[in-house]
């Protein structure tokens, strides 16, 4: 066995069906009683939902959460909790509030309680992101890893069967990246595994199946599935895929899911010959022969965009996509190649099945 470290996370993880109603509880698990809850605009009655469970300890909803990060969002979000004294934050939604919050624990330092209600993962990792001028920058602080999460499965029954699949096909390619990962171990790899599996089965069942209880295993699965990929991403430094999908998102506001499910096939295809073994357990957990054919065929069936054209990239801005992408040199399996790598955006752009 290879030499190799592990790092684990303190995190509170509430899973089960009806967990929302523990927040008050959790909150004060946390200490916490001057709470600010996190939304998107759209999401603000799951917002006022988590006030009415919270009663006093609530203090205000901030309701403007969206994707990427701007910096300008940010510094408001951090004024309304600075005045308000809070004490702590709730962020309840996909990976565009998780962000939020993060962006407000590195800047105040103040703890993040996440109930996701996507399969972003954001939530299981201490890497945070923010636009300024349409450049993205990330890092990675522990002090904006949510100290608590809980998953509610009931919370993501609504969610349509579109975002599902994208958002589930994100969370995989957090596992599917962290199986060649530089600094991977072996719990990294089993958490890997079980998270590429258990999506992989349930995003099916959710564009098929009709009924009732069957959907609501299938969306408890893919919640579980999402658990486990996070936890991977969180523990394991990112590659190719994530810093490509970092500079479509931030340089071209692409939407987030859709991009990580569109590059995925074509970033493992550029990665295949170069890792061999995490192919071979990518396709394994996917049920077919080859990875980034399998990712790209689960894009297909589940009704997933697969070109770049078709979420709003214009073809003239693959070059300066890939002259960003090459800007930063990174760990990856194969070197870093600009005409290769040129290839893969063409390549993603059309919407070509890897071959």
């Amino acid at each position: 066995m290879n030499a190799f470290q592990y790092s684990s996370r303190a995190q509170r993880i509430v899973f089960g069906a009806g967990t929302i109603q523990q927040i008050g509880k959790e909150i004060d698990t946390l200490g916490a009683s001057s709470v600010l809850v996190l939304s998107t605009p759209e999401q603000r009655p799951l917002a006022e939902r988590v006030v009415d469970l919270l009663g006093a300890r609530a203090i205000g909803i901030f309701d403007r959460a969206v994707m990427h990060v701007p910096v300008e969002t940010a510094r408001a979000a951090c004024a309304m909790a600075f005045d308000l004294g809070a004490d702590s934050v709730v962020a309840i939604g996909g990976g565009s509030t998780t962000g939020l919050a993060k962006a407000i624990a590195l800047e105040m330092s103040l703890p993040v309680l996440a109930i996701p209600t996507t399969y972003a993962g954001s939530e299981m990792t201490a890497i945070y992101g923010l636009t300024d001028a349409g450049l993205k920058r990330t890092g990675t602080d522990v002090r904006v890893l949510p100290r608590t999460v809980i998953y509610d499965p009931e919370l993501s029954y609504s969610l349509p069967v579109a975002v599902s699949v994208t958002s589930g096909i994100n969370a995989l390619a957090h596992a599917a990246e962290g199986l060649y990962a530089h600094d991977r171990s072996p719990i990294s790899d089993l958490m890997a595994r079980e998270g590429i599996r258990a999506i992989a089965a349930a995003l099916p069942v959710l564009v098929t199946e009709r009924d009732t209880a069957v959907l609501h295993q299938a969306r408890a699965e893919a919640l579980y599935g999402a658990w486990l990929c996070g936890a991977v991403l969180g523990s394991v430094g990112v590659a190719l895929h994530h810093k490509l999908c970092h500079t479509l998102g931030g340089s071209f506001n692409l939407p987030h899911a859709e991009t990580h499910t569109i590059i995925l096939p074509h970033a493992l295809a550029y990665n295949a010959k170069a890792a061999p073994g995490a192919m071979a357990s990518i396709a394994q957990a996917l049920g077919t022969a080859n990875a980034a054919q399998g990712a790209f065929d689960l894009a297909r069936t589940t009704g997933a965009p697969l070109g770049l054209h078709q979420i709003g990239m214009r073809e003239d801005e693959l070059d300066k996509a890939c002259e960003i992408a090459l800007q930063n040199q990174y760990p990856n399996p194969r070197p870093l190649e600009a005409g290769a790598i040129r290839e893969l955006l063409q390549n993603a752009w059309e919407g070509r099945r890897p071959v």
